[in-house]
Formats: structure tokens, C-alpha cells, sequence
């Protein structure tokens, strides 16, 4: 940080004094679990002290600034940088979030964001509407998926300087504000015009459910939202009038979110007076969550899928379940982390989310990874993971016996960095063969999908998923996706005959993957979410195992 950076931050401190003492409380906090309630207060009376000194020395050194300095400075920017700089200082989840990003930022957990309801991609420099938002604007007046958007109140909304945030800037807006949009719908040579009132537009975080057979139920939530918990009751209800029994709960991939809403989510799958999470930090007291009655799933087979980003909220969850032995924890090790955030509103709209607290699981595990070596070293972690070896092999994660924790039932558990599965699932490397990074990398599984869909909306199939997986193999779409991607400069080379064996298994599998995917995307292109989830299962080996645990656990 700069001289000029760190006395703009210090002049920041004054003004913010009461926060100041949480802000340096939060330090102490980082170093490790809470203290005893006596050394509390005396590290508490310590770091008023040094405060104190502090903001004595910070006034007499902006005293010298504001009358020697040699020029002004952009303060705003500035102090943006210093805040951001000196919460980095404190541990890799607390934040700095400008007034100015303040409402996208809380977006996704809130439920619901301002504007025309849409998700979208651009492709070959055009708006594609991706999907429509059930209950949103844009659903009311009749766009649909598949259409082109090429206008927005007139404005050109085509060609190499569209982006996301042209579109975001266009498109979202204060409720009951109107946008005009001309979208070319395939099938039809003229474009349409639709004038769309802006609206609340819900964000759902169960991304899809279904069922897998007769009595297996799939849910995958994708972030612990406001809304979260009562969209699972809605999932499950839907579900259980189909006769599910057995549910695999997918977290793969969920980052988190509110802790409440953690808890409230684990209440459904726990009986009565159940200890699910409890807080506590250096300036906050030690807080219990305990399940109440009323949850809508207590007593089927459930298992619980997690990965290396599964993390915060999901982690809460799946240690609950594992420590009350409520479910089989199955996939690999989450990210680990356990620090509390809470919200701080300062006087300009800008946010500080600050760590508070350590949260711990029934057992009394902290899921916190070491962050000792930096925010670089910890956000790089996952990394280092792959290059050990543990996404590929179990053996390769090594837990001291410090670290052990014991179940209800008396079975070993591990904290200090992530929920260990029960069941681990090695990632796939060797679908990732050089011919489909390269397809990856340029875009061309996405542009291709998207395109066929378009072009096929007014089949019969396009209404009908089951006729649609009937008739899939007959339209030859890998040949037909060969061919693209070798017009757009990707070549498929046969390998020869004397290629060593895991070559030739790799480039199998690859292939094969390959297949599923143009499949799954063209499905979710053409019916939507649920049905990319519905195909890929058929490679995906947490899900497998996941289904074999439910339909043979005893």
C-alpha cells in the first residue's frame, strides 16, 4: 500500500471509530478459535488501547498532510483502495462492496432483482434469450426462449461492442419503468416488437429437481438464498406427490450464503432439539442454532453431494447431517469456510462485510482452512489441491489426529479445512482431451447447441422431450458438429494405431462426453434447466454412486 493510500485509510479510521474497534477486534479474531471470557476482555481493554494510540498518531500525521502535501489527491478513489487493501489484511471473506455495487452484489441471495426477467447469452455478437423467468416481465408479454434480441428503445443492441454489461445497463431497471425490445424470433423473417414494464424478477436457487425413478427424488440448490428454504418445501411437496422416499441433495458447486438460512434449510432434514451450528468470536458471544419441529424431510435415505466449491452455507449443512449421521456425505472435500460475515452499512451506501465469528459444527468442528500465508495462497488452495493430488486421490489428503471430531455414534470425523466425505468421488480428468479444450476454448459446443435448438423450435420435438430423445441419434449431430467445429478451425485427428492404451481410454472418454454434452445442452437449450441435469447424470459419478447409496442403504 502507498504512503498517501494508508494515511487516506487512517483518516477513514477517525471517522468511523465505533467500527474501527470491530475492525481491529476481527484481527485478533483471524489468529485462532475463541478465547476464554477472561482473556477476551483483556485482549478487548488491549486493543481500545492501542486504538487509542492509533488515532493519535493518525491525527497528528494528517495534520502534517493536509498542510505539506504536494498535491491533491483523488481522496474517493483512494480510500475505495485503502479499505479494500486493509480488509484483505484481515482474512480472504471480509469486504469492501462500493455504493455503487452494492444492489447487484446482494442480488443472488436476495431472491429477486428489478428489470424484464430474463438470462441471456451473446453469441456471434447477438442477444440470445436463454432462458425466460417464471413469474418475471418478460414471460408476461410472450418472449421466449431461442429468440434474438437486436434492439433495445431503438438503440442497436448488435455486433463486436455488446457485452454484458451493455445489456445489464439496458435491460434492468427501477420497477414500473418500461423498455421497448425488437427480437427476431426463429422461423419468423421480420422482427418483433415487445414493450415490457419492469418488475421485481425472483431468482430461484433450487436450479431444478426431478424424479429419478419411482421413489428417488433429485434436488440441486445452487446458493443459500432468502428464498431457498421455502423453494425446497415447493420441491419436495411437487416431489413427494410422485412417491419419492429417497432424496440425493445436491450442493455441488453452492458457495453459500446466509447462515439463518443454512440452518432453517439443515431444520428440514433434522428432528426436534438438535444442535445444527453454533458462532462465537472474540466480540460475540457463543450462539446456538437448534432444530425445531415441522421439517418437511426428517426420515427418508438422503445423501448430500459435495465438491472442492461447495462451501460456507453448504458446509454447514452437510457437517450437520454427517455429525448426526442424518445422511452419507458423498464427493470431495468442500473449500472450508467457516468465518461469519456481517453486514455493516457506512454512511455513503457502500458495505463492509466483516468476519464476526467462527462457526462450528455439532461435533464441535471448524470447517476453516488456514489462511496464515496470505489471501493469495488461501484463494489458491484449490489448486494446490489438484497438483497434490487429493481432487484425484483420497490418499493424498493427510488430517493430523488434532484434528479428529466424533459423530453422535461415536464414528471419526475431520475439521480444519472442509467436510470430508464419507464416499469420495475422484474428479474426471480424462474427458479433458486436447481436441475438446480446444472446442471448449473457443465456444463452439455452446454457439453450435444453441444454434441447432433455433433451428429446430418449430419440430414437433422442441415440445416434447421424450420424442425428442427417441429421435435424437437419428439427426447425427456429432457428425454434423465434426464438421462445424472443423469450419471454425478445430480438427478431430484420428489417432494411430500404436497410441498406448490410456491414450485411446482417454479419447474414449472424451468422445463420449462429448456426445452427452451436445445432447444436454441442445435439451436445456430447447425445454430448460432440469432436462441438461436429467442427461448428464448418466456420466456423472457422484450422482451414480449417490443413487446406488439411496436405493442399497438398509
Amino acid at each position: 500500500m502507498q504512503l498517501l493510500d494508508l494515511l487516506i485509510l487512517l483518516r477513514l479510521y477517525i471517522a468511523m471509530r465505533k467500527q474501527i474497534i470491530v475492525l481491529i477486534a476481527a484481527v485478533a479474531l483471524c489468529g485462532g478459535a475463541a478465547a476464554q471470557n477472561g482473556k477476551k476482555n483483556k485482549t478487548a481493554a488491549t486493543v481500545d488501547t492501542t486504538l487509542e494510540a492509533a488515532v493519535q498518531r493518525i491525527d497528528e500525521v494528517m495534520g502534517l498532510i493536509d498542510k505539506n502535501y504536494v498535491q491533491r489527491a483523488n481522496l474517493d478513489k483512494v480510500s475505495e483502495k485503502a479499505v479494500v487493501a486493509m480488509l484483505r489484511e484481515l482474512d480472504p471473506h471480509s469486504v469492501y462492496i462500493p455504493a455503487k455495487e452494492v444492489q447487484r452484489a446482494n442480488e443472488g441471495l436476495q431472491g429477486n432483482f428489478e428489470g424484464v426477467g430474463i438470462s441471456f447469452q451473446i453469441v456471434k455478437d447477438t442477444i440470445n434469450v436463454m432462458e425466460v423467468i417464471q413469474g418475471g416481465p418478460s414471460e408476461k408479454v410472450g418472449i421466449q426462449m431461442g429468440d434474438k434480441i437486436i434492439a433495445i428503445d431503438g438503440e442497436n443492441a448488435t455486433g463486436d461492442t455488446i457485452n454484458n454489461s451493455f445489456v445489464f445497463k439496458r435491460l434492468r431497471g427501477k420497477k414500473g419503468t418500461i423498455v421497448k425490445l425488437d427480437v427476431l424470433r426463429p422461423g419468423s423473417a421480420t422482427p418483433m416488437q415487445f414493450t415490457i414494464t419492469r418488475d421485481k424478477v425472483p431468482i430461484y436457487s433450487v436450479d431444478t429437481y426431478f424424479m429419478v425413478d419411482d421413489t428417488v427424488g433429485y434436488i440441486r440448490l445452487t446458493r443459500f438464498a432468502r428464498t431457498s428454504v421455502n423453494e425446497f418445501r415447493k420441491a419436495h411437496h411437487e416431489l413427494t406427490k410422485q412417491g419419492m422416499k429417497c432424496l440425493i441433495f445436491d450442493l455441488r458447486g453452492n458457495g453459500g450464503g446466509f447462515l439463518d438460512i443454512a440452518f432453517g434449510m439443515a431444520n428440514e432434514f433434522l428432528p426436534a432439539r438438535r444442535l445444527i451450528v453454533y458462532t462465537e468470536g472474540l466480540r460475540s458471544e457463543r450462539m446456538n442454532y437448534v432444530s425445531r419441529s415441522g421439517g418437511s424431510f426428517q426420515n427418508g435415505r438422503l445423501v448430500v453431494l459435495i465438491d472442492e466449491n461447495s462451501a460456507s452455507a453448504s458446509e454447514i449443512v452437510a457437517g450437520a447431517l454427517q455429525d448426526w449421521e442424518r445422511a452419507t456425505i458423498i464427493g470431495r472435500r468442500s473449500f472450508g469456510k467457516g468465518l461469519v460475515q456481517r453486514m455493516f452499512t457506512l454512511k455513503d451506501g457502500g458495505q463492509v462485510r466483516l468476519t464476526t465469528a467462527r462457526y462450528f459444527t455439532p461435533s464441535g468442528r471448524c470447517i476453516q482452512k488456514p489462511y496464515d500465508n496470505g489471501t493469495d495462497a488461501y484463494h489458491k488452495d484449490l489448486e494446490q489441491r489438484y497438483l497434490r493430488g487429493e481432487l484425484i486421490n483420497p490418499d493424498s489428503i493427510h488430517m493430523p489426529d488434532s484434528l479428529k471430531f466424533k459423530t453422535v455414534n461415536g464414528r471419526t470425523v475431520y475439521g480444519g479445512g472442509g467436510i470430508m466425505p464419507d464416499v469420495f468421488i475422484p474428479m474426471d480428468t480424462i474427458r479433458l482431451s486436447d481436441y475438446y479444450m480446444s472446442l471448449r476454448s473457443k465456444g463452439l459446443i455452446n454457439n453450435f447447441t444453441l444454434d441447432w435448438a433455433n433451428a429446430h423450435r418449430s419440430d414437433d420435438i422442441a415440445g416434447n422431450y421424450a420424442l425428442f430423445l427417441q429421435r435424437y441419434d437419428s439427426y447425427n449431430i456429432d457428425k454434423a458438429f465434426a464438421e462445424y467445429a472443423e469450419k471454425n478451425g478445430v480438427t478431430h485427428t484420428a489417432l494411430p494405431a500404436d497410441t498406448a492404451e490410456y491414450v485411446l481410454v482417454r479419447e474414449k472418454h472424451s468422445n463420449d462426453y462429448l456426445h452427452l454434452i451436445l445432447k444436454a445442452m441442445i435439451a436445456k437449450d430447447l425445454f430448460g434447466t432440469e432436462y441438461y441435469y436429467r442427461i448428464m447424470c448418466d456420466i456423472d459419478e457422484g450422482f451414480k454412486t449417490a443413487l446406488r447409496e439411496v436405493r442399497g442403504k438398509k
